[in-house]
């Protein structure tokens, strides 16, 4: 159970999470309506691409599968572990996620491909940063684990179980943090186009800035 969770990790979980829905907002209405944040429906495009023999369209679903994989590989590399720490280094991460994100923005402005694949990476890194923390699963580009969680515990208080309030906080801020951003997503693309993206970019910028000062006022 998540009995002494900082609140940093609720606070940093949501504004990730917030950031993905963004992301994924932009490309759902903007770059041939394809999730970028979580791999479902792509992995399921690749599959029905390959029985309609479109071999283009499959291989770029392919790309954007390799491209969350080579982000999710980035942070594993310099983490050395999926649990959630103070000690780890987000903020390089985070600013590499800002870097791919305004890279983005310059291939989807003209239309190219490339540009979808550095969201991949950006949201693949991202949702790599932390796996678990004090036993609960923490994903925050996509919602599907959360609501299964979230009904394996109300099921388990259903039968008597201890109902752990903290885990599901942190679960439902995630999950209003990707239902907020998609809103924003969707008005800011409405507004902005593909220069949208350079919110969450920004975002993540003074997110890295908020945990180095964090980290730095708690060493010291």
């Amino acid at each position: 159970m998540i009995t002494k969770l900082p609140r940093w990790v609720e606070y940093g979980a949501f504004v990730l999470a917030l950031v993905a829905g963004l992301v994924n907002a932009i490309g759902l209405l903007g770059f041939q309506h394809q999730s970028i944040s979580h791999l479902s429906g792509t992995a399921t495009l690749l599959g029905t691409g390959l029985v309609n023999a479109d071999v283009f369209a499959a291989l770029h679903l392919l790309m954007i599968l390799v491209s969350f994989l080579a982000g999710a590989v980035i942070s594993g590399y310099f983490l050395r572990s999926g649990a959630l720490k103070l000690g780890h280094n987000y903020s390089g991460l985070l600013c590499l996620e800002a870097a791919l994100l305004f890279g983005s923005i310059f291939f989807l402005t003209q239309g190219a491909s490339p540009g979808h694949y550095l969201a991949s990476i950006a949201c693949g890194l991202q949702n790599a940063l932390a796996t678990t923390y004090s036993g609960a699963v923490v994903r925050t580009t996509h919602v599907t684990g959360l609501f299964t969680d979230l009904g394996i515990m109300l099921g388990a208080r259903l039968r008597g179980e201890e109902f752990d309030r903290r885990k599901a906080t942190l679960f439902l801020l995630i999950i209003v943090g990707f239902i907020v951003g998609g809103t924003l997503g969707a008005v800011l693309f409405a507004a902005l186009s593909f220069y949208a993206l350079a919110i969450p970019a920004s975002i993540c910028l003074l997110l890295a800035l908020s945990y180095s000062t964090y980290r730095a006022k708690v060493r010291a």
